[in-house]
């Protein structure tokens, strides 16, 4: 499944107006101090539409034929430049690599105008992202494995509270820019750090857009991802334990579940069991317990885990790895994977793990 946050960089603009079949699409530009850069790249999403090389005077011409507004990426070196060109439309672009490269100036297209208004933002998040990945990389350098295991999920934890910011400001911008320059700013977001604010953006512009496959790719792939969202019914399924019983997620009702996806051979998996036995063994007399849901192939790899790592709970498995139901029921693209059902077989949280399952379960089971 494509990722939502990529969206924006796959998708093509439509919007209903009137023009021949052969309309054009321009952008005319000039790249000041390119330095050794040669060419200008122009993609949409990760597609390669087509590259041109700088004049003597530093300045290139981009057509193509379009009966649509698209969103193009212009690539100049290691700097890359969203905008949105409708057909009939001129876009003058210009920007200055040795003076401030991520500033750029856009005129003919309002839409791009309204993209560059973004770009602050996303430029923040960023540079965010690269600080917490500088410091984790440094941090790490002369830890043990667990002791790294340990500070990857103080990272994850970091790094979802430090990009909440970018969700809200996204959302900002999409309430100021109800047109498809906010419909971009929503479509970049993470699902796992955004969910709630996508489902909502999806319902408020439910009846817009309706000629853009774009768009409604976005709303279905929001549908899918509200059939997982917390609050909705976890999928029912059924697997086998190692002595070959038939298990049910539905045999857990009324007890406080998190159902762990995990197998053998998955080292963070397997790094994190101790967490999840402490926490269970601390837990289990207070209507909690866990359910493990192996993506192994290997019954043999799968039963020796159990034992080393001392699981005690339920295990189950279709020993079916990638190829099982279960990835895509649960749209699990890595382990580990977890999700919290309650009592009543609603989700109540998904991939909590080390401090944040544990506080998770401090604030539920009193």
């Amino acid at each position: 499944m494509m990722k939502l946050q990529h969206i924006a960089a796959l998708f093509l603009l439509a919007l209903t107006f009137s023009c021949s079949n052969k309309s054009v699409i321009s952008i005319l530009g000039e790249i000041d101090n390119p330095g050794n850069i040669k060419v200008v790249a122009f993609y949409e999403g990760d597609r390669k539409l087509d590259s041109v090389f700088l004049s003597d005077q530093n300045k290139f011409k981009f057509e193509r034929e379009a009966t649509q507004p698209r969103l193009l990426t212009l690539v100049v070196g290691k700097n890359k430049y969203p905008v949105i060109v409708s057909p009939g439309e001129k876009l003058s672009f210009k920007t200055d690599l040795q003076d401030k490269p991520e500033e750029y100036k856009v005129e003919g297209s309002e839409l791009s105008k309204s993209l560059q208004d973004f770009a602050p933002i996303q430029r923040r998040k960023e540079f965010l992202e690269d600080s917490l990945q500088s410091s984790f990389v440094k941090k790490i350098a002369d830890l043990s494995e667990n002791d790294v295991e340990s500070m990857r999920a103080d990272y994850l934890l970091q790094y979802k509270n430090s990009l909440n910011f970018y969700t809200v400001a996204a959302e900002d911008f999409a309430k100021k820019h109800p047109d498809l320059a906010g419909f971009y700013a929503m479509s970049t977001l993470d699902p796992e750090l955004a969910e709630e604010a996508l489902i909502q953006y999806a319902d408020r512009i439910k009846d817009q857009f309706a000629d853009n496959r774009t768009v409604e790719q976005f709303k279905e792939e929001v549908q899918k991802l509200r059939r997982l969202a917390v609050g909705q019914p976890a999928p029912d399924f059924e697997a086998y334990t190692p002595a070959n019983k038939t298990v049910k997620l539905s045999d857990f009702r009324g007890t406080y579940t998190l159902v762990d996806f995990w197998a053998s051979w998955c080292i963070p998996c397997r790094k994190e069991n101790p967490n999840i036995v402490r926490l269970y063994n601390q837990y289990k007399d207070k209507n909690f317990t866990v359910l493990g849901v192996s993506l192994d192939n290997n019954p043999g790899s799968w039963m020796r885990a159990i034992e080393d790592d001392k699981l005690q709970w339920m295990q189950v498995s279709d020993l079916k790895a990638w190829s099982s139901d279960l990835v895509i029921d649960y749209r699990i693209k890595a382990i580990p994977a977890s999700v919290v059902v309650d009592p009543n077989g609603n989700i109540m949280a998904k991939n909590l793990r080390g401090a944040e399952l544990e506080q998770f379960l401090k604030d539920h089971l009193k």
